[in-house]
């Protein structure tokens, strides 16, 4: 969530990468420019910081320059069920240490936002051929973009068994829910944001409580700037299954409680 969270992933992933040593890193970067979008600039750093894939959600063409990008860089993923011929790709495989796949699919969900083509349907269509664990994709993540906490659980149950891990993103807070499902898919109903928690959704606190208090048109909302949270869920999982065997969530830094790594 713009330039606060931009530099606390560029200063507190360091710190994660030597504690955790994880295989791949995700980042959900659609308010990162300015809270609105993402640049291929910004891609560029994130990737510097050792950032695998990117996800979006619905502000993924906030910034016009990002469009044409998407095609050039198959790392950055916008939303599987956007209908035929928008720009980029929902999913990407990458290949992993020790001969290993994962393949991170990205979804949006439809309840509360625009409409979507159905992200059930394109999610599984996506995973229909592919074998989770060993002889397949050793793991499959996907990112859930979406607005209510009931079609993210809906769809993560969806998945349940099938895929290694579904996270939600979107309302920039991070659920207490993380959890390993009985399937064996670890789960977590929103990831949370990296930002400025001493904010309204990591924009500065006036604007947003004269909007709801004034009912009047305002100016526009900035990012606040202050020290930020950096806030995610860290996932293991058994190679030859696919599925999840420890899944915690991430809070560092910030005026949130970090947790305990």
């Amino acid at each position: 969530m713009g330039r606060a969270g931009r530099d606390a992933v560029r200063d507190h992933l360091p710190t994660l990468k030597a504690k955790l040593n994880p295989d791949v890193i995700i980042a959900n970067a659609e308010n990162s420019a300015h809270g609105f979008g993402l640049t291929p600039q910004i891609c560029a750093d994130l990737h510097s910081y050792g950032v695998h894939a990117i996800t979006t959600g619905n502000h993924a063409w906030d910034q016009r320059e990002i469009i044409p990008y998407m095609d050039r860089d198959p790392r950055i993923l916008r939303a599987i069920n956007y209908p035929i011929g928008a720009p980029g790709r929902g999913g990407i495989v990458l290949d992993v240490a020790g001969g290993r796949k994962i393949m991170i699919i990205h979804a949006m969900g439809r309840l509360f936002m625009d409409a979507m083509d159905c992200p059930f349907a394109a999610t599984e269509q996506a995973i229909a051929n592919v074998r989770l664990g060993a002889g397949g994709m050793n793991a499959i993540f996907v990112d859930f973009h979406a607005e209510a906490s009931s079609e993210k659980q809906a769809f993560g149950h969806f998945l349940d068994g099938r895929v290694s891990g579904v996270v939600g993103t979107h309302t920039h807070v991070p659920a207490a829910d993380t959890r390993i499902m009985s399937g064996g898919t670890a789960f977590q109903t929103d990831a949370g944001m990296t930002g400025d928690y001493d904010s309204v959704i990591g924009m500065k606190k006036d604007i947003p409580i004269a909007k709801f208090t004034r009912k009047l048109p305002t100016e526009r909302l900035t990012p606040a700037e202050g020290d930020a949270t950096l806030c995610g869920v860290f996932i293991e999982t058994d190679d030859k299954t696919g599925l999840a065997t420890a899944v915690q969530p991430v809070r560092i830094g910030g005026n949130v409680i970090s947790t305990t790594l």
